[in-house]
């Protein structure tokens, strides 16, 4: 009978160990994400300034993706203490320094994103209003809070 519960729960233990491993390493989590709200501001930057056509469903489509990726920052996950060191990261010690300044930062932009997506767009004049606030926190935080690369 033990032998029998063993069987029937190692699937669950692997579950478990293989989840809790998937979010074990926050530097390579947290450049992921931002690799991947880079893309949704790439395909949109050019499109705010004028060097691709406007299309309402490609921007909203990308304003949601920037929007639900934008809601994944976590910033005690994503940037616990400790993760400033051992890997190879651009983020400054500054985040850490002033987490309190680094959350309120996070915050904004969140709920800028959400405000962005939820404007919905339909023409250039008001997606370029809605991605300009996004995208002056994008660079506002990584002013602060990200080491430039040489």
């Amino acid at each position: 009978m033990k032998r029998r519960i063993a069987f029937a729960a190692a699937p669950l233990l692997a579950l478990a160990v293989f989840s809790a491993a998937a979010g074990a390493d926050p530097i390579a989590d947290r450049q992921a994400l931002m690799k991947d709200q880079g893309k949704a501001v790439g395909s949109l930057a050019p499109i705010a300034k004028g060097e691709k056509p406007f299309d309402a469903a490609a921007v909203l489509a990308a304003l949601n993706k920037l929007n639900d990726d934008a809601q994944k920052i976590d910033p005690a996950k994503l940037f616990p203490v400790g993760s400033e060191t051992g890997g190879e990261t651009t983020a400054s010690p500054k985040i850490w320094e002033d987490n309190a300044g680094f959350v309120a930062a996070v915050n904004k932009y969140k709920a800028d994103a959400t405000a962005a997506a939820a404007a919905k767009p339909q023409d250039l004049a008001s997606f370029k209003l809605a991605f300009a606030q996004v995208s002056q926190n994008c660079g506002a935080c990584h002013q602060t809070y990200r080491i430039k690369k040489n």
